[in-house]
């Protein structure tokens, strides 16, 4: 019988390399499902990972009712705070029961700790472009009959405006 030769040459996938380290990291800080952390966007939705990272879970004496730890910046806190109902329902829809039962939020300066990890990334507004001066003209014509200077200027620039964006 003829042995299989390996397609792969000694190569692994790196998510299989890395899944049991992920794993024992992560339960280290009481993370019982890594989705949790790898995942924290697509959990929490967008507008809160913005502004908040799980830190740490820690379990009660009984095993049940866990406490869920963010890392937040003071500015964000009060946001956070109004939100911890619905934060913990979509937290416990990843576990599959009520597993947390309380959350914490933990204030930090904008730097943050050692890793400086407490730094959250804002969403970069991508620049207008400059209305090309076929737009300019065509705008200018649209409110040319304007007798009203300040009145015509903002006019133009609501036509460039919409120009530009049926243009792209």
């Amino acid at each position: 019988m003829a042995q299989r030769r390996a397609t792969s040459k000694g190569f692994a996938r790196t998510s299989s390399l890395l899944t049991q380290r992920i794993r024992k990291a992560s339960e280290s800080r009481g993370f019982a499902q890594s989705r949790l952390l790898t995942h924290w966007e697509e959990v929490v939705g967008e507008d809160i990972a913005a502004i908040a990272r799980p830190v740490n879970v820690s379990y009660g004496r009984q095993g049940f009712g866990a406490s869920l730890t963010l890392l937040t910046t003071g500015a964000n806190a009060p946001i956070l705070e109004m939100q911890k109902e619905q934060i913990r329902a979509k937290v416990n829809a990843v576990y599959g029961y009520n597993a947390i039962s309380r959350i914490k939020i933990t204030q930090t300066a904008p730097i943050g700790f050692a890793e400086g990890r407490a730094v959250f990334e804002r969403e970069v507004t991508p620049k207008k472009p400059e209305p090309t001066p076929e737009i300019k003209q065509a705008a200018a014509q649209s409110a040319g009959g304007v007798k009203s200077d300040d009145l015509r200027a903002a006019l133009e620039r609501l036509a460039q405006n919409v120009l530009t964006k049926s243009k792209t």
